[in-house]
């Protein structure tokens, strides 16, 4: 089983990335051929600074490594090391409807928040499907909200294999629906282009303003309050045990728990999770070498696959 999955370097990573994708790709490394990109084509779409990109990349490089992906079992690449991939992305375009990108959820929610309509923007998903159908993917772990992205790219391989014969793997999209939606600290879903974020590596005072800063109801102290619709406990379920949740629901429903409490349990989580994580992140910083080497390599083996494919399609479609 080959499995795919990018992310992009648009931001400091967060703890929606982290269950929405990292995780699973840390879980599932160990049960397939792996392979984990880096997307710096795509995060152009919305970072217009070089020297803010290359560092944001490389920072990408970093918590991921630092949050378990081993080099031994998955290949972690840039993007852009795969020039492959931009050429199959034209050749997916000739073939893609314009109302198949009109209708996706994400491009969309872009223009609802004031970005920039640009064609890159628009065409995401083309060059998403091309980034997957260039190593084959089988198996793409993704958030909810990216499912229909790999929708689109089951559509475009399964025409383009109808047009031109059969080139293409058809991926499935694999899905955890109990942390496919991680709120954020606004109740929507938790992006770095709401900047309602929780990051990964914050810690420290910084930490714990951004999560005193979560929205909440307006109950006082002593009214019994739902935990199922606060974004507090939201957030406490994805790093607590089970019997942790049910002790916390218990002192939501009874009253007498302030949202500051249950704010401070929260942060307690977060520190005692990601701890581990932060310590490893330090060591990688000094060791800059180990993280550059690691995505050569990564890049080396994913074009052997890229390059492959390509030459597949070329013939397929008559370029060769």
């Amino acid at each position: 089983m080959r499995i795919l999955t990018g992310i992009q370097p648009s931001g400091k990573l967060h703890i929606g990335n982290y269950f929405g994708a990292i995780k699973p790709a840390v879980e599932l490394q160990s049960q397939g051929d792996a392979y984990i990109f880096i997307a710096n084509y795509h995060a152009m779409t919305t970072v217009q600074d070089g020297a803010l990109l290359k560092g944001m990349t490389t920072d990408v490089a970093l918590d991921y490594l630092a949050c378990g992906i081993d080099p031994e079992k998955t290949a972690l690449y840039r993007q852009s090391e795969l020039p492959e991939v931009q050429e199959l992305a034209w050749m997916l375009s000739t073939l893609c409807p314009m109302g198949l990108l009109e209708r996706c959820h994400s491009y969309k929610d872009k223009m609802a928040k004031g970005f920039s309509p640009s064609h890159g923007l628009f065409a995401y998903p083309v060059l998403m499907a091309a980034d997957i159908l260039a190593v084959q993917g089988e198996v793409v772990p993704v958030g909810k909200d990216q499912k229909q992205h790999v929708e689109v790219t089951r559509d475009l391989a399964t025409k383009f294999n109808n047009t031109y014969g059969e080139v293409f793997t058809i991926p499935e999209p694999s899905i955890r629906e109990n942390v496919a939606v991680v709120p954020g600290i606004d109740g929507q879903k938790m992006s770095k282009s709401y900047d309602n974020t929780i990051e990964i590596f914050m810690e420290g005072k910084p930490l714990k303003k951004r999560v005193m800063k979560i929205v909440t109801d307006s109950k006082e102290m002593e009214d019994p309050k739902d935990p199922e619709s606060d974004n507090v406990f939201a957030l406490y379920k994805l790093l607590a045990t089970e019997a942790e949740q049910a002790d916390l629901a218990e002192r939501y429903r009874a009253g007498g728990l302030g949202y500051g409490h249950a704010k401070t349990e929260l942060l307690n989580k977060i520190n005692e999770h990601f701890a581990p994580m932060r310590e490893k992140r330090a060591e990688l910083v000094n060791d800059m070498d180990y993280v550059e080497d690691v995505l050569k390599k990564g890049a080396v083996k994913a074009s052997v696959l890229a390059r492959e494919t390509l030459q597949k399609a070329r013939q397929a479609v008559g370029l060769e």
